[in-house]
């Protein structure tokens, strides 16, 4: 399949069909999560990793809240400090956490991946990132080829700092660029020069980091066509190997720090969309590729060669080239996932260390995946990762009729077939050039937890 020129951009479609909705990087959502799934329901399959072997190889994601400023558009869990002492106590919070996930470990301790997450991670002093290293050897086999990666702020980053990452092994990182516009800068409370975040990028390369990903944001307040196609030439100057391109969900109700950010001042949402439709054009005519979502990447990355190659998953942190991985999980509100569980630690500092010092794992909730889940599950991953599914694939794999079983969401996707997003046919369910952009909502009529929302509502209204 071409993807590279396989996106088409439909202003009418995506003004139809586009709507709110997940991004998938897991299935049930995080929301879905219940609290009866606890920390002993997380021990027990822990426990049970050795079922059928050595288990499987392992994930690692460390979630580091600090922040030195905040940034108005941020809806992450974060905490804005400038006290290293708040720091150097959640990292001896961590390394007990880390002990005790892996004293309940059964099976192999290699990892392939590992992603420090946040918050800012670079928030950590140089001793207090050989700190935390440190307890991941002490408890994990980092092997050779894995993909180790980390968020970076190039604000507070020096080539000191990126050649102390690699040295501890890291060799992937994603900067975050939001827009280079002086006035949107403003707006948002991140200002952040061209020059600052190049020689984050040089010096990632002169220590030998394989892959460098840069965040970008539409929908910003103060952002225009003419002034985002210059943060665009700027980033395709620096040729980052990968590009996300988000859109800003303004949710200030949910996300305090965007109280601050004046509704008045962002774009209307015919803007936002040819600020899109310039990004796509420009990144694809630059050579990249699109990945999927709000993904991009150069022809010769992993991700670009693992979506050939029919090897591209989701998870946690996004697009991700190792799919049958065990992910454990450390640090506040950080998600996890073991077997057929999701577990999501508690969001606050003051419970991690309260639960943690009562000897109990920090787990707040989680769900055990049913048969139909992890049916629903593959359908998602591969529509999102590949463009299309195998219907016979699913129904040898799940013992299902699959027009049987689906028989309301083919009601659904007829509708979009006819709108030309999707093509059916009796093996294949194939997402079109034009369909691709709207990956999510395609997905979304396989995901019974909206489908059950959906039908509660009808019935309410009905009453």
């Amino acid at each position: 399949m071409d993807h590279q020129n396989a996106l088409v951009f439909d202003p009418q479609l995506i003004r139809r069909f586009d709507v709110n909705g997940p991004r998938y990087t897991s299935y049930p959502t995080a929301d879905r999560f219940v609290e009866a799934f606890n920390a002993e329901a997380l021990e027990n399959w822990l426990g049970r990793r050795m079922v059928g072997g050595m288990g499987r190889p392992l994930s690692l994601y460390f979630h580091i809240p600090f922040c030195n400023t905040i940034c108005y558009y941020c809806a992450c869990n974060k905490i804005i400090t400038k006290d290293h002492g708040r720091s150097a106590k959640y990292l001896k919070y961590l390394a007990k956490e880390v002990a005790m996930q892996a004293a309940y470990l059964e099976g192999g301790r290699q990892v392939v991946q590992l992603h420090l997450g946040g918050g800012t991670p670079t928030f950590l002093s140089h001793d207090e990132m050989r700190q935390l290293m440190a307890t991941v050897r002490e408890h994990f086999t980092l092997l050779p080829n894995g993909e180790y990666s980390i968020e970076v702020d190039p604000r507070k980053v020096d080539e000191a700092t990126v050649a102390l990452l690699a040295e501890l092994g890291f060799n992937r990182m994603s900067i975050g660029v939001q827009d280079f516009n002086i006035d949107v800068q403003r707006a948002v409370n991140r200002l952040q020069s061209y020059d600052e975040t190049k020689l984050v990028l040089d010096a990632a390369r002169a220590s030998g980091f394989k892959s460098v990903s840069m965040d970008l944001i539409y929908g910003l307040p103060k952002q225009n066509v003419i002034s985002f196609n210059r943060t665009l030439e700027q980033v395709l100057n620096l040729s980052p190997d990968r590009i996300s391109l988000y859109s800003y969900a303004h949710l200030p109700g949910l996300f305090k720090p965007q109280r601050r950010i004046d509704a008045a001042e962002m774009p209307s949402a015919d803007t936002k969309l040819q600020i899109l439709q310039l990004a796509i054009r420009r990144l694809t005519e630059a050579g990249y590729v699109y990945i999927g979502m709000d993904h991009f990447a150069k022809p010769d990355d992993e991700l670009s060669v693992a979506q050939r190659q029919g090897r591209l998953h989701r998870n946690f942190q996004g697009y991700s080239t190792y799919a049958e991985c065990d992910l454990l999980a450390f640090g506040v509100s950080a998600i996890g996932k073991v077997g057929p569980t999701y577990a999501q630690n508690v969001k606050t500092l003051d419970e991690y260390y309260d639960v943690l010092d009562q000897n109990r794992l920090p787990v707040l909730r989680g769900i055990e995946l049913t048969a139909d889940d992890i049916l629903r599950r593959s359908i998602i991953q591969a529509l999102m990762c590949h463009f299309e599914l195998s219907l016979e694939a699913i129904e040898i794999a799940h013992m299902i009729d699959f027009s049987q079983y689906f028989a309301d969401e083919m009601v659904d996707l007829r509708k979009m077939a006819e709108a030309g997003l999707v093509r059916l046919d009796d093996k294949w369910i194939t997402v079109l050039p034009p369909g691709r952009l709207l990956v999510r909502g395609i997905a979304m009529l396989f995901d019974r937890h909206l489908r059950a929302d959906r039908e509660r509502a009808r019935y309410s209204k009905v009453i």
